[in-house]
């Protein structure tokens, strides 16, 4: 808004109005000075100032009760807030103020003339505004052709900057253009022109006026030059706007005269392809509505559009899933149990749930209608009884450390079944959308996971493996294993909605399998809906049958043998097992095999011919000095030391429970990373026996005068739970009797402070780690002699059990000779009463 226009509105109040000066001036020597921001003031122009700071405030007032001159220079850096005089150029120009006017915050609004060039020789005054002595320096006036030149040239140029630019207004234009002084018009031109500061002092310093224009018609040329460079830009966006309409125009004409000759465009081959799959594919009635009104948005769209290829990908999804293809089960119960029995060895309980679930398949497929699956599929008016009739009901969850074929067992089941098979890594997942799908409003959004493998299996009813599932993680983006609670539950998942299709489908048909190495990670809803098979770890002499019947066929074919050109001993395979892996699976044991089959073909690229046969013997030489040792009745010769028996979800492991005894106070301390509940059950293990002292034949004295410092090894491993109870206590009473512990006895229970021993969890892992490190008497709670139904029976034949319900039980068979003493041996029977020990 400009300064007559403020004046009208009454925003601002004029409180002066002083009159044009004479033509003939003279300048005193001395001026106040005002530091202006962002500007410069030429000669011979006229131009509104708004005066803000109270210094310069204080300036004007005075200034406008004397003679009304006051020196104009700009500031070299516009930000500086208060400047000093080496902030200011040394070359201003002498300004007349004609019009004051205040608004009510009392900032004044200024309009001042430039009347000549002066240069600051010195300032002699800096507050309460800067004064200072004056020098008049008139600039150089030159005539002649090239100064006419220039003026012509200035003019054209200006002329074109006008019509370019919107921020000149036409009386201005007109008074600058009639102006023929060169000298008037070289300031009004760089008055009214959009440049730095900077140029525009380097303009006002220049001694001669043809020197100002040749600058000025320089800064000229660069904002014509850029004044046009935008236009162009802004010339061809518009074009490009226009050539796309004009395309698309085109296109409808193209259209409406291929109707008219009878001819078909791509696009509506494409629609009517579309349609033929959208019919073919046998989708339920929500999901071809759904297909047949994207369909048409489509048909209505230009390819070109962006929406075009969003619809179109989604209609290439829906017309991909297997709405109807499924793949008949093979229910030839013997054929199923010999082709689980060739992939695996033992893992009975998961092959009987296998051939009971193909059996009930059976059954209902003799007994029931009479039609296949695929045919009461095509019929879509079956009632839901049927419907549910027909759904899996079943979803298994294997359990078990790494490396016992829980992955594996899936394409087995695949292959028992006659169906196709499909793998979905859940580990690390934690994304929602990963299961359930983004929305299509999202750029780039897919489907999840479970349809995605869905439509590249190409059937409705594969046997789908979950592995992992106890790996799943949540963040901001949702939870992954609240998303699989519908997918695995055979009363929701006949409609699974996926957010991207948001259609329902049908995996009721699917078989679903699941993996993990532990439940406690596993949601409990989650859980809950699926039917969970514990696979415990192997035994050595199964690890010996799986490496004869699978992992060396394997390796020698892999690593490019023939059978005739190596041969594993039993004893070396044992050898293998006991001094090189120590594990619950038999995963290190086959890289173990392929190492030694490596070798074995390195000497045969080198011209070897033969069969190399790998004995007990000849191991090192292949696989070099033993990993593992039989420590156990080393490490327990001295007092103090007691074997204990843990659970870890890679299977069972030993556990050295080591206490010593120092000069102190009776002070008591526990080390090795335990958790809470471990340290507890030592200090309860303590308390029993000093309890007991007397009956163990300790001193009761010698507690208030030692120190008991228990330590569990591997302490960088994080251990906890109560089990250990029985060992910290017999690893104490030996310290304190100063009297070994059997080596060969291994025990895991739960103490209390009465010294009851309470039952404990994992006993086959358990047992299979006391068996694997070279333990012949396992001691474990009374009433976990239910759980040694699960042992293998060639591990109970090797070993002897003692169940006991009380400390002094565990103490008496620590200490004493086990020999001769009443003990439960692993020879079961099965009578009429249950399961009894021989």
């Amino acid at each position: 808004m400009d300064f007559s226009s403020l004046l009208r509105k009454g925003i601002i109040e004029e409180e002066i109005v002083g009159e044009s000066m004479e033509d003939e001036l003279s300048f005193p020597d001395e001026l106040p000075v005002l530091p202006l921001r962002n500007t410069v003031i030429f000669p011979l122009t006229v131009l509104p100032l708004v005066v803000e700071r109270p210094r310069s405030v204080r300036l004007i007032d005075d200034t406008v009760l004397t003679d009304r001159l006051v020196a104009l220079v700009a500031v070299k850096d516009p930000t500086i807030q208060d400047p000093t005089p080496d902030d200011l150029y040394e070359v201003g120009t002498i300004g007349m103020i004609h019009r004051l006017a205040r608004s009510p915050d009392d900032t004044l609004h200024v309009i001042v003339q430039g009347l000549e060039r002066i240069r600051i020789s010195e300032f002699t005054q800096l507050e309460p505004y800067m004064r200072a002595k004056i020098e008049v320096a008139p600039d150089t006036i030159e005539t002649g052709v090239e100064v006419e030149a220039l003026v012509r040239n200035i003019g054209d140029l200006f002329e074109r900057l006008v019509d370019l630019a919107g921020y000149i207004p036409e009386e201005i234009a007109g008074n600058v253009l009639d102006t023929g002084d060169p000298r008037q018009l070289a300031y009004m031109v760089a008055t009214s022109t959009r440049m730095d500061v900077e140029v525009r002092e380097e303009i006002l310093e220049l001694d001669s006026v043809t020197d100002k224009l040749f600058r000025l018609f320089s800064a000229l040329t660069r904002e014509v030059d850029v004044l046009e460079l935008g236009r162009k830009i802004q010339s061809d966006a518009q074009s490009g706007i226009e050539e796309v309409q004009r395309e698309y125009f085109l296109r409808e004409q193209l259209k409406a005269i291929r109707r008219e000759l009878g001819e078909e465009d791509g696009q509506a081959a494409e629609i009517h392809e579309l349609e033929e799959k959208i019919e073919a594919v046998g989708m339920p009635k929500e999901a071809k509505a759904e297909a047949l009104r994207e369909l048409d948005r489509l048909a209505k769209l230009p390819p070109a559009a962006a929406e075009y290829s969003v619809i179109r990908t989604y209609l290439d999804w829906l017309t991909e899933l297997p709405w109807q293809s499924i793949t008949e089960d093979n229910l030839d119960i013997g054929a199923a149990r010999r082709v689980l029995d060739e992939d695996h060895y033992d893992l009975q309980r998961v092959k009987d749930r296998i051939i009971e679930y193909l059996a009930v398949r059976k059954l209902r497929h003799e007994r029931g209608d009479g039609k296949s699956e695929a045919e009461a599929i095509e019929h879509q008016d079956r009632s839901v009884d049927h419907i549910r009739r027909e759904r899996e009901g079943v979803i298994l969850c294997l359990v078990g450390p790494p490396g016992v074929g829980k992955t594996s067992l899936g394409r087995s089941i695949a292959r028992a079944l006659g169906r196709k098979f499909v793998r979905q890594s859940l580990g690390g997942m934690h994304d929602e959308a990963e299961i359930r799908g983004h929305r299509r409003t999202y750029i780039g959004a897919m489907p999840g996971r479970i349809i995605q493998a869905i439509r590249r299996v190409g059937s409705r009813n594969p046997v789908f493996m979950l592995d992992e599932v106890d790996k799943i993680g949540s963040d901001f983006r949702g939870d992954p294993a609240s998303a699989l609670l519908e997918v695995l539950d055979p009363e929701q998942n006949c409609e699974f909605r996926d957010h991207y299709l948001d259609v329902p489908f049908d995996l009721s048909q699917v078989m679903f399998i699941t993996t993990a190495n532990v439940l406690d990670t596993v949601p409990a809803a989650l859980q809950d809906r699926m039917e969970t098979l514990k696979l415990s770890g192997y035994t050595e002499h199964e690890k010996v049958a799986i490496a004869e019947g699978y992992l060396i066929p394997r390796q020698i074919q892999e690593n490019g043998l023939r059978f005739d050109e190596v041969s594993f001993e039993q004893g070396a395979l044992r050898r293998i097992i006991r001094e090189y892996t120590r594990e619950a699976g038999v995963r290190e044991l086959e890289r173990r095999i392929g190492a030694i089959c490596r070798k074995v073909a390195t000497k045969v690229a080198e011209g070897f011919s033969g069969q190399l046969v790998i004995s007990e013997d000849t191991v090192t030489d292949y696989l070099g000095k033993p990993v593992y040792f039989f420590e156990v009745a080393e490490r327990t010769q001295i007092p103090g030391v007691a074997t204990g028996l843990a659970w870890t979800p890679s299977g069972g492991d030993i556990l050295f429970i080591e206490a010593t005894k120092m000069k102190g106070s009776g002070n008591f301390s526990v080390t090795g990373k335990l958790g809470t509940v471990m340290k507890e059950s030592a200090q309860a293990a303590l308390s029993y026996v000093r309890s007991k002292a007397a009956e163990l034949g300790i001193e009761e004295d010698i507690f208030g005068s030692i120190d008991i410092h228990l330590h569990v090894p591997a302490g960088a491993i994080p251990k906890d739970g109560p089990s250990a109870g029985v060992a910290m206590c017999t690893a104490m009473a030996s310290l304190l009797k100063d009297v070994p512990v059997n080596g060969k006895l291994g025990m895991t229970g739960e103490i209390t402070l009465r010294g009851q021993v309470l039952p404990v969890g994992g006993v086959k892992e358990k047992v299979l780690a006391a068996h694997r490190a070279g333990l012949e008497y396992v001691c474990l709670p009374q009433r976990n002699e239910k759980d040694l139904d699960e042992v293998p029976q060639e591990v109970c034949d090797e070993m002897e059990f003692i169940l006991v319900d009380h400390v002094e039980q565990v103490l008496e068979a620590a200490f004493d000779n086990l020999e001769g003493k009443k003990k439960w041996q692993g020879i079961m029977e099965i009578e009429e009463g249950g399961i009894i020990g021989t």
